[in-house]
């Protein structure tokens, strides 16, 4: 009787514990719709098989969230240096702006995160792979951004300290620094093919200046639609009292020199900012995008080292 009995009990357990796999299956890939700018996608519950396009917003937010992708977009064939702590071992998919369709094919993902910069079309291409996310490059957008990927890798928490620890860093700087920029011309610009580029008051680190900081907006900054090239003699014109300059020898192959050209003209030497010993070049890793979590804190933490802050 009582093996009988023990028999039964183990029969049991037995189907018991395979219907809770076979029950156990469905919910490994079940779906869920998100709602991220306005569009509502049908993604998993949870998913690490995300390959990121061109999107280097999603790449940095996915440095703060410590996540590594499936693939990856490469800048001359190979990851940059920003990107080394969660590129090991991850597939290039191609350059920034020349995704690989069959690589990323291959590498069977269930999310493409791509960018809001590019067309329409390859991004209809790209969906026919995978469920595919343009994500905003627009910086006012980084909290939404961060907290897409955080939702989408089952990691919210970190995402929302991420947000947190902003916060807690930028009400320490500007306390410092609001009295500082009131009524200083302050521009952020960016240096590709040895030409000065500015950027709207809504893109790169702008909207740390402006909106964070509390740096009066430029007109020029105002009036930009997108990014803008401007001559040295108009940016004379400009004369800003403190300037950040982003110099990459990735963005300079052709005129790896023209920092330092720049740095050598005369009417760079005529400026308010380099006369004062304000410029400041590549406080952050000159890649960073400047409008997401990570470029956010990382200015910020970069700020408090500088003369700006700690100066008179």
């Amino acid at each position: 009787m009582f093996k009988k009995l023990t028999a039964l009990v183990m029969a049991c357990a037995l189907v018991f514990g395979l219907t809770s796999v076979a029950g156990a299956a469905p919910a490994a890939n079940s779906k869920r719709e998100i709602t991220y700018k306005g569009q509502v996608y049908t993604v998993p519950v949870k998913t690490d098989k995300i390959v990121i396009v061109g999107a280097l917003e999603a790449m940095e937010d996915a440095l703060v969230l410590n996540f590594k992708p499936l693939g990856a977009p490469t800048t001359g064939g190979t990851f940059p240096a920003l990107f080394s702590r969660i590129t090991k071992g991850v597939q290039g998919i191609g350059e920034k702006t020349q995704p690989n369709l069959e690589t990323i094919l291959k590498l069977k993902p269930d999310v493409i995160l791509t960018s809001t910069k590019f067309p329409a079309e390859t991004n209809e291409k790209l969906s026919k792979i995978a469920v595919t996310i343009p994500v905003s490059h627009i910086s006012t957008d980084w909290v939404n951004n961060l907290k897409l990927l955080g939702d989408l890798i089952g990691n919210k928490n970190a995402a929302t300290q991420a947000v947190l620890q902003y916060q807690r860093e930028l009400a320490l700087v500007k306390k410092a620094l609001a009295p500082k920029l009131e009524d200083k011309t302050v521009m952020a610009i960016r240096i590709r093919a040895g030409n000065l580029f500015i950027y709207p008051k809504d893109v790169f680190f702008n909207p740390s200046l402006y909106r964070d900081l509390g740096a009066s907006v430029p007109k020029e900054v105002a009036a930009a639609k997108a990014q803008q090239n401007l001559s040295l003699e108009k940016f004379a014109e400009i004369n800003p009292d403190y300037l950040f300059v982003q110099f990459s020898p990735e963005e300079n192959a052709d005129q790896p020199k023209a920092l330092e050209e720049l740095q050598k003209n005369p009417i760079w030497k005529s400026l308010k900012a380099v006369k004062n010993g304000h410029v400041y070049v590549n406080i952050v890793d000159p890649l960073a995008q400047g409008g997401t979590a990570y470029s956010k804190i990382s200015f910020l933490q970069a700020l408090k080292q500088t003369k700006l802050y700690k100066g008179k």
